[in-house]
């Protein structure tokens, strides 16, 4: 079945994201401030405290850099600018550098501090593209590369000992920095991608509850405008009236008050019928039967090629519930994406007992594919390839479903995929209420009109 419809909210922004995935220059300002102060607590605690000589002025004199560095930053920008990937890439590509310098003055990857290397390409995969996140592995790999030759200063160690560690031990070093770059840099790109995609797919499904929100408001503010609009409209017709007292019958003037008072009489219907509007929003529309609910999902698409069968049964009275917004679009988006995978047939079906209320979409298509089976619903997961709207041209980013299993889950319901028993064919999805959650609110509704309740968060 059609696995992921995409609102017209859902237009993906590419500069958004980019923006949104910005690192802000207080954070590696702050991050370097902490790399100052740790290196320079390691150094002095070695010539000082240990009293290994090491040459305390240069690797001073590296820490400056930093130490400068921060500084110019913190007079030239403001600290809640956002870097753009060039700027980003090119400070971070300081800090290896700079820590590099460091461990030729300390050791090379003798020092046990060569670990460090992990922490600009930790940071870049977090916040800047895969690309950034290679080319800034590949330097601190190309730098590990240069410590490995004998070329750098010696490991700092007692006056009149010289510590040399095997050049096999060295070169494990390397490797294990080697390994570190690119599983850390993959794994934290991957964490960080699905949490950025995780928001953005939320924040979407925030902007469609608000539009659907607002759409099922529209009758009510209307009403409230022609309460509004009644009086002046009232004051407009008595001053007609008045005005056709005293001046003359016939003539010009006449007919432009005739005119005048058939136009007031045609406010006052559309007045009228937009005041019906809201009448009807706070009476038996605002309250439905699951059976109403799912006969107003599928009605808009009976007409289409594909049959939709629905199907009702159930123990004791029928539940009722209030329209929500929310539960209407994430389930007209299951029967849509239903709709677009069939090859000739949808069932809809709406059973309930005394304590659960069930609705069940199932398609007669090829349904969910294994691999998409064990993430569907998550964002960004699509199926897209051999429905119907993707063979005239369409396509969607996977957050379809998404949306809709978040909207529907507010109300309390869980909702479970799955394809159905071999020999049948297709996909399936389930939604399953309390019949508490379902009804919640009718019986304060029932005082004002017939109905139920709405389907709230649970």
């Amino acid at each position: 079945m059609p696995h992921d419809r995409l609102p017209p909210a859902e237009s993906a922004d590419a500069d958004f994201r980019r923006h949104a995935r910005r690192l802000r220059l207080d954070t590696l300002v702050r991050l370097r401030w902490l790399a100052v102060i740790g290196q320079t607590t390691a150094v002095a605690a070695v010539h000082f405290g240990l009293r290994f000589p090491l040459p305390f002025a240069l690797c001073f004199v590296v820490i400056a850099a930093s130490v400068l560095l921060n500084l110019a930053l913190r007079i030239q920008y403001p600290a809640s600018t956002r870097l753009n990937e060039n700027a980003a890439t090119l400070l971070l590509a300081f800090d290896i550098l700079q820590l590099a310098a460091l461990l030729y003055l300390t050791g090379g990857l003798q020092n046990p501090f060569s670990l460090l290397f992990l922490a600009p390409v930790l940071i870049s995969a977090t916040a800047l593209s895969p690309e950034r996140t290679l080319a800034l592995g590949m330097l601190a790999v190309g730098a590990a590369s240069l410590l490995v030759l004998p070329y750098h200063r010696p490991l700092p160690w007692r006056p009149g000992e010289t510590l040399e560690f095997p050049f096999l031990y060295v070169t494990g070093v390397w490797t294990a920095i080697l390994l570190g770059v690119a599983f850390t840099g993959i794994y934290a790109w991957r964490v960080a991608e699905e949490a950025r995609q995780l928001a953005q797919a939320l924040a979407a499904t925030e902007i469609v509850l608000a539009r659907e929100q607002h759409l099922s408001q529209l009758d009510g503010l209307a009403a409230a405008a022609a309460h509004e609009l009644g009086t002046p409209l009232a004051t407009i017709a008595l001053v007609v009236k008045e005005l056709g007292r005293e001046l003359p019958r016939e003539g010009p003037v006449a007919e432009d008050l005739a005119l005048l008072r058939e136009q007031v009489e045609r406010c006052r219907g559309i007045l009228a019928k937009l005041t019906s509007l809201g009448e009807d929003q706070e009476g038996f529309l605002e309250t439905i039967t699951v059976s109403h609910l799912v006969e107003e999902i599928v009605g808009p698409d009976r007409p289409l090629e594909v049959a939709v069968e629905v199907i009702r049964a159930g123990d004791g009275p029928e539940p009722k519930c209030r329209r929500s917004p929310g539960v209407v679009h994430g389930l007209d988006n299951l029967v849509d994406n239903a709709i677009d995978f069939a090859a000739g047939k949808v069932t809809v079906e709406a059973r309930w007992t005394r304590d659960q209320v069930f609705i069940e979409i199932r398609d007669d298509g090829p349904g969910f594919a294994p691999e998409v089976l064990l993430r569907v619903g998550e964002p960004y997961v699509t199926t897209r390839g051999g429905d119907r709207r993707e063979r005239e041209g369409g396509g969607g980013l996977g957050l379809g479903l998404f949306i809709a299993k978040t909207l529907i889950e507010r109300s309390g319901a869980q909702i479970a995929f799955g394809n159905a028993e071999p020999p049948a064919s297709g996909a399936l999805v389930r939604i399953v209420w309390p019949r508490t959650a379902f009804e919640r609110g009718t019986e304060r509704s029932s005082d004002a009109a017939p109905g139920p309740a709405p389907l709230t968060p649970g």
